[in-house]
């Protein structure tokens, strides 16, 4: 008789890639609170990338394009990128959770939530975007949007295995 083979399952990675500095105290233990929670089912780390040092008269374009520079180089080409854009689609947290889950099911080995730079995302990451995601049409200040994509993220892992946070 031929021994079962056993087939591990990869788990999805999840990177939060963001432009600008680290988190300020005040935003940081709450980040930290979700990232911790998020790893109990996914592995999951924060990338910076540093916001672009720019001389006086500098063009939005310009520093887009600058950004757009280092956010494609560090990406490898079987990640999913999703980019948070007020422009994109946008979910109610249970849709949010079974689209995550889909992409767990696809067998994605990464999946990269990109915030972007103060002057936003340069066309040429949108066009490498999987899937461009808004969380509101409201702006956000980058700190926030870092807390509000960590507790959403958290979120979804608690209505995928459909534990109490969502309602609680």
């Amino acid at each position: 008789m031929m021994p079962l083979l056993i087939r591990k399952r990869r788990l999805m990675k999840i990177q939060l890639l963001t432009i600008g500095k680290e988190d300020p105290a005040n935003f940081r233990n709450g980040i930290a609170d979700f990232t911790k929670r998020i790893s109990h089912y996914y592995p999951v780390e924060w990338k910076f990338i540093p916001a672009s040092k720019t001389k006086p008269g500098t063009l939005e374009k310009e520093i887009k394009i600058k950004e757009a520079d280092s956010i494609l180089n560090g990406l490898k080409k079987e990640d999913f990128l999703v980019t948070l854009d007020g422009r994109g689609t946008m979910f109610e947290s249970e849709t949010f959770s079974q689209w995550m889950q889909a992409r767990a099911n696809e067998s994605v080995r990464q999946l990269v939530f990109l915030i972007g730079g103060a002057y936003g995302l340069d066309d040429s990451v949108l066009k490498r975007a999987n899937f461009i995601w808004s969380l509101s049409p409201l702006t956000f200040p980058h700190q926030l949007v870092r807390l509000i994509l960590a507790e959403q993220i958290y979120r979804a892992c608690t209505i995928i295995k459909n534990e109490k946070y969502h309602h609680a």
